[in-house]
């Protein structure tokens, strides 16, 4: 049975959650703060987090980014009232998967719920090694590597990484990295592959240096890993 965490100060939306996801079949624990919301994570290895941002100890951007520090693989979707595209960014950036903006409606809450879930199982499929020349990319932990240099990637990066590695040298438009990685995301536009590439670029800057690969924007046809003349294999 899939547990899942929810982490929301307010006692009747937290326990409206819970009632509506054991009735899906899954295993709920419950949480109010950001001190039982860790210890919750710690004891009992949730599959997914339900995270509300605003917390009486604290704010849901600790615990994500507690939770992702520490090795935490599973789905994170925050739950917030906060609806600016600053918030959406902010969240997404450490390290979560999902923005639902209050009110919700439970059946989408549910049903991106399942999706994660469901990209979650499939990434942990038997690859976990990407290759485009000389760089290597270990989705098991999340750091990329090239030459000496390593650097630790959020579950979003890998994924785009993955893809842009998946097709080196060859541009993938804008469309088909939101509709891999975003689709059935409610609130959100193209420009999140924007930021989101523009987070790999600095995660990617040191290899740069070394003459590693670089992710180039091909006008009018979305991005391009150019291997800058390596050996590529995939």
């Amino acid at each position: 049975m899939t547990r899942v965490l929810i982490v929301e100060d307010d006692s009747d939306i937290r326990a409206m959650l819970a009632r509506g996801l054991e009735a899906e079949g899954f295993s709920v624990g419950v949480a109010g703060c950001v001190d039982d919301a860790l210890a919750a994570a710690q004891a009992d290895a949730p599959e997914a987090v339900v995270l509300d941002i605003t917390l009486p100890d604290g704010s849901g951007h600790d615990v994500c980014r507690s939770l992702r520090e520490g090795g935490y693989p599973g789905p994170i979707l925050f739950l917030s009232a906060r609806d600016e595209v600053r918030d959406r960014a902010e969240g997404l950036a450490l390290g979560a998967d999902d923005y639902i903006v209050k009110p919700f409606v439970f059946d989408e809450l549910l049903a991106r719920l399942q999706t994660h879930l469901l990209r979650r199982k499939a990434a942990d499929a038997p690859r976990t090694i990407v290759t485009a020349g000389k760089l290597v990319l270990d989705l098991n932990i999340r750091q990329v590597g090239f030459l000496d240099a390593t650097a630790r990637l959020t579950p979003r990066e890998a994924e785009l990484l993955a893809l842009l590695m998946d097709n080196a040298n060859q541009p993938v438009t804008r469309g088909d990295i939101f509709d891999k990685l975003w689709a059935g995301q409610g609130g959100l536009s193209l420009n999140v592959v924007d930021v989101y590439v523009g987070y790999l670029r600095t995660k990617l800057s040191d290899f740069v240096r070394l003459g590693g690969p670089v992710i180039v924007t091909v006008r009018g046809r979305g991005f391009m890993l150019d291997l800058k003349g390596q050996d590529f294999r995939h």
